[in-house]
């Protein structure tokens, strides 16, 4: 059945669960990272991310000298924005964001935590690569923990 609306007139605001905004963080693994800029402006950030509902906490991996790591380090204040594949519906994840230590010895904690990020691999030498390659691309882990989680979108059903 198709719905038929008005001229001017369009399908009207879903508004999701909490629940239901985890589930499209869970469904996803790109999305837009905004961090505060000095000039106190959005700085916008396409991510890679994985959405851990049970901690309330979305990481990232980056490189220590990016835009978002560096304002992450001046203002923590940060929010990760999803859409599903549609762009019917949208999840947002606000909260502070903490920096981990910069990667600095192959199999390192941080290593280790953008280790657990990826899929496993099949090869071990490829494990020993991608560790040694956290080092010299001095590789972090953004850790946003979730303080308020909500979405929206358009009431299509």
């Amino acid at each position: 059945m198709t719905t038929v609306h008005e001229p001017g007139r369009g399908p009207g605001p879903a508004k999701p669960t909490e629940e239901a905004s985890s589930r499209l963080l869970a469904a996803h693994s790109l999305g837009a990272l905004a961090t505060v800029n000095r000039g106190g402006f959005p700085h916008l950030s396409t991510v890679a991310y994985a959405w851990d509902p049970a901690e309330r906490v979305v990481r990232i991996g980056s490189t220590a000298g990016r835009a978002k790591v560096r304002q992450l380090a001046r203002d923590p204040h940060a929010a990760l924005h999803v859409t599903s594949a549609d762009h019917l519906a949208f999840a947002v994840a606000e909260g502070l964001a903490a920096v981990s230590p910069v990667s600095s010895v192959p199999g390192d904690e941080t290593g280790r935590e953008l280790l657990a990020m990826q899929a496993p691999f099949a090869d071990p030498g490829d494990e020993a690569a991608f560790l040694r390659n956290m080092v010299e691309d001095r590789r972090v882990v953004i850790r946003l923990r979730v303080d308020r989680l909500y979405g929206g979108g358009l009431d299509v059903s």
